[in-house]
């Protein structure tokens, strides 16, 4: 009878717990539908640009539109699960998380799977993933949860900066080895974080200038990254590079040239969905460069309209969610994940633009990926909870 009771009991338990999951208030509607409309669209831009990855995979574009299908529903049902987990829960496991993360970077420097060149992926049961894309939401969690217990003395040096400036700098620096680019991004996008948390401006400086040094530490220990830029500025800096691969016209400035050929063939109104010629030409159509295609076939209207969705994102972000956020973690949080999913974007637009170097960061719920996807869909549920528990 007791056994039965405390089973009675526990299961009584579970059901509430359940109920209370499943029973909350409505999500912000412009954030969630504007998310919804992105992966929609991204669905069929990746089906125009993937014809390049579908011959060098010996594959059919149809068949890799299902992969791309099957992982953006993934994403978008971690941004409905995750919509329904207190954010506070996620903020207070984050420093294990974090920990754990880092782990699985350093794994990647010992048995971690090459491809493209780049040693970014671990393999496990034959699914392969990037733990770089859950150490920038672990990061950003963990750096919350700093930030909101150190307020009283968060300008302090040793007490509140420190344990900042290790956190970020550890981080970026096992992304950094393989990974320059998204290592740089997540030093500005914590150093963001710290800056509405009221860290001292002259302390953040000296996290930008110790981030900057050990990005020239990495350009020296890596001709190929070190080539890319001299590429991008067109002039050679670097003496352990070869100005012939610098400089030749099919090495690292491809890809930016056959990009500015589909802007130019885009024009206005763009030559139709479809019927892109430069995603022949350009081998990470489907991803890094997606937004090259974009511009081909719906023009500058097209590219407008995608790049006004990410500015309207950043807006409803600042302004409405953080605004309205419960507490200062949820406040902080939105910060972070908004400027994050942003600046990815523009990142990305302004890479295909050749405005920025060639980073090979994806635009989110646009570009075809999977650990993207997945933690693009895992920040975009996380942003609707603190919605959800709006103060009005």
């Amino acid at each position: 009878m007791k056994l039965h009771a405390l089973s009675l009991k526990k299961s009584k338990r579970w059901s509430k717990q359940w109920a209370t999951l499943w029973a909350v208030p409505p999500v912000d509607h412009w954030m969630a539908g504007i998310w919804i409309a992105l992966a929609s669209f991204g669905v069929v831009s990746v089906y125009s640009a993937i014809t390049f990855l579908a011959e060098r995979v010996h594959g059919t574009p149809e068949h890799l539109l299902m992969r791309h299908l099957v992982r953006t529903l993934i994403g978008l049902g971690m941004v409905f699960l995750f919509s329904r987990i207190d954010y506070r829960w996620l903020i207070r496991w984050s420093r294990k998380g974090l920990i754990a993360a880092l782990g699985l970077m350093a794994v990647v420097h010992l048995v971690g799977v090459t491809v493209g060149g780049a040693t970014r992926w671990i393999q496990i049961l034959g699914i392969s993933f990037q733990p770089s894309d859950i150490v920038r939401l672990m990061l950003l969690l963990y750096l919350t949860q700093l930030l909101v217990q150190k307020q009283t003395y968060i300008q302090h040096f040793s007490r509140a900066f420190v344990p900042l400036f290790f956190w970020i700098l550890l981080s970026a620096a096992l992304i950094g080895l393989e990974d320059l680019s998204t290592a740089a991004l997540l030093v500005v996008i914590a150093s963001i974080m710290c800056f509405v948390g009221r860290v001292r401006v002259l302390h953040l400086g000296g996290l930008v200038l110790v981030g900057g040094f050990l990005a020239y530490l990495l350009l020296l220990a890596s001709p190929e990254r070190a080539a890319r830029i001299e590429s991008f500025v067109g002039v050679k800096l670097f003496p352990h590079t070869s100005t012939e691969e610098v400089f030749d016209v099919r090495g690292e400035g491809y890809q930016r040239r056959q990009a500015l050929i589909a802007f130019a063939t885009g024009g206005l109104t763009g030559v139709g969905p479809g019927k892109s010629r430069q995603r022949d030409f350009l081998p990470a159509s489907y991803n890094d460069f997606i937004f090259a295609i974009i511009a081909e076939e719906y023009g500058l209207i097209g590219v407008i309209i995608l790049l006004g969705a990410f500015v309207f994102i950043l807006g409803r972000g600042f302004l409405h969610i953080a605004r309205r956020a419960p507490d200062p973690a949820g406040f902080l949080l939105t910060v972070g994940l908004t400027t994050a999913l942003v600046l990815y974007a523009f990142v990305n637009a302004g890479v295909a633009c050749g405005l920025l170097p060639v980073t090979g960061l994806p635009m989110p719920f646009i570009s075809y990926g999977g650990t993207s996807m997945l933690i693009t869909g895992v920040m975009v549920g996380i942003l609707l909870n603190i919605s959800r528990q709006s103060t009005g």
